[in-house]
């Protein structure tokens, strides 16, 4: 028998939490008339850094140029290299062209043997992702290149997310976050980059702001608002405004009941996908807070249908689901840049054609975990 859809509505593969306080946030800056950067955003970037516990935040337009910015902090530039793994978004690789790197592919799962291999005289940094918000180990990887290459915390996804008792987002030198409207705490577009070197942190507020030599908030609050600041080198506007610091305020507020919410749906995901086989849950090691932005498990190769069929057969029942990512070494672009990853990375190209993320969000409860379980049972 076909099972019945709860509440007669579909089931999307993400969705928001937001409610009247959000609304209710937006009403200061549009009272002030403080829309672009400014001191919602300097709070909300102090509260997440307490939150992830590290020592600076920047808040910026999204995830990817967030990574961007951290690259060109690092001074990252034509002739470096970049060790990015097979199995990724295909911005965490793009980032590594802005600067006029070179994105060296590896597979899955950035393991020490792969990373070790893949690291020449000009490898400048790693990009370790946090994947659907299960943290790379980030020993291992450490223990694979020199000193003097820099850790690029991939952390889209993460937060909340945990390794060996230390948020993600201080595990490596720099990372980058997400707050797109899939992610668990949104502020529509965004991100956030996190840093414990003062240093790096000062390079990359400066080309925040177009490689102002003094920030808009510094500018018209002091003694000259009237006169520009000088440009010492080319930068970027990659500002988030303070509608969406204000937006961000409330979610941050509401992390620890969302991330808990999400625990419970992945614990019934994992006690009820047990009796089939053709399914294979995620696995969280031991030391690892998940973060479960997203809920990713392997349809099995002699699977009773492919993949994409079944993704067919869910969407039919109202079910939303997504492959995990793909695999960029297979994508068009990377495929005339770089011909050489073609094939390369088989497990993310495998990977690419088996995951299957499932409905994940806070508007679910155990009753939708069921009905997708369910259907794949039927």
């Amino acid at each position: 028998m076909t099972p019945r859809r709860p509440l007669g509505r579909s089931l999307a593969i993400a969705a928001p939490t937001l409610g009247d306080e959000e609304w209710e946030a937006l009403r200061e800056p549009l009272a002030t008339g403080w829309l672009t950067q400014g001191p919602k955003v300097a709070a909300f970037e102090e509260a997440f850094a307490a939150r992830h516990q590290v020592t600076y935040a920047l808040a910026t337009t999204s995830c990817t140029t967030g990574l961007h910015l951290a690259l060109a902090a690092l001074g990252i530039a034509p002739g470096d290299e970049v060790i990015v793994p097979a199995f990724t978004w295909v911005a965490t690789a793009n980032v590594v062209l802005y600067c006029g790197a070179t994105p060296v592919l590896v597979d899955v799962d950035l393991d020490a043997a792969a990373v070790v291999s893949a690291v020449t005289e000009r490898t400048r940094a790693v990009i370790p992702v946090h994947l659907f918000g299960l943290c790379a180990d980030m020993d291992a990887v450490r223990a694979a290149v020199p000193a003097h290459v820099a850790l690029v915390e991939d952390a889209a996804c993460a937060v909340g997310a945990a390794y060996q008792g230390r948020p993600a987002g201080g595990l490596g030198d720099v990372a980058s976050f997400s707050f797109h409207p899939r992610k668990i705490i949104t502020t529509g577009e965004g991100g956030m980059v996190t840093t414990d070197d003062g240093e790096l942190a000062e390079r990359a507020r400066t080309l925040r702001n177009h490689g102002a030599a003094v920030s808009e908030e510094e500018r018209h609050a002091g003694p000259k608002p009237y006169l520009l600041p000088d440009f010492d080198v080319m930068g970027f506007n990659y500002r988030m405004t303070d509608l969406q610091g204000a937006v961000g305020l409330v979610q941050l507020g509401r992390l620890d009941g969302l991330l808990e919410g999400r625990r419970r749906l992945a614990a019934a995901y994992d006690e009820q996908l047990a009796e089939l086989d053709w399914v294979q849950a995620p696995v969280v090691p031991d030391g690892y807070a998940h973060s479960w932005q997203a809920y990713v498990c392997l349809v099995a190769e002699d699977a009773p249908s492919p993949r994409n069929e079944v993704m067919e057969r869910l969407h039919e029942r109202g079910v939303s689901t997504r492959p995990g990512t793909h695999a960029v070494s297979e994508l068009g672009f990377y495929r005339k840049h770089l011909p050489d990853a073609v094939g390369a990375a088989p497990r993310a190209a495998q990977l690419q054609e088996r995951t299957l993320a499932l409905p994940l969000h806070n508007a679910m409860d155990v009753d939708d975990v069921s009905y997708v379980v369910d259907c794949l049972r039927e």
